[in-house]
């Protein structure tokens, strides 16, 4: 009896260690920036990235988008000409996704962006953090 009781203390062990390891669906999947892309930009930039002439700029092989990624980062967040912004609207994780989408299609080649980076660009700006009650207040 001592054996089998041993034995299933260690099998539960052995699982709660495997578990606690183990990284979660929420730590493993990471935000889709096509699918973000399509539904938040695709209306006006095009899926092809290519835009519309004299509305929408191309983002396909724009040296805009593939230079200084704060840049391109802060138009997101502030918005910029006849593009609002979207800090309200997408979260940071997401914002990095279609960043780095953005940046890394149509022929553009350049480094993806973090979650940590756009929430960095965000208080550097005073642009308040997505879901906070400041932002719950505006409205």
């Amino acid at each position: 009896m001592r054996d089998t009781l041993l034995k299933a203390a260690m099998v539960i062990v052995a699982a709660f260690a495997a578990a606690a390891s183990a990284p979660s669906q929420a730590q493993t999947t990471a935000p889709d920036g096509k699918a973000l892309f399509l539904k938040n930009c695709a209306a006006c930039h095009q899926a092809s990235g290519k835009g519309i002439p004299g509305a929408f700029p191309p983002l396909a092989g724009s040296k805009f988008v593939t230079g200084d990624h704060a840049e391109v980062a802060t138009v997101l967040l502030k918005g910029r000409g006849g593009m609002p912004d979207f800090s309200e609207n997408i979260n940071d994780a997401d914002m990095a996704a279609i960043l780095t989408y953005v940046r890394a299609s149509w022929g553009n080649k350049a480094d993806a962006l973090t979650e940590a980076e756009v929430l960095k660009l965000r208080d550097a700006l005073g642009v308040a953090h997505f879901g906070s009650a400041e932002m719950s207040n505006k409205h």
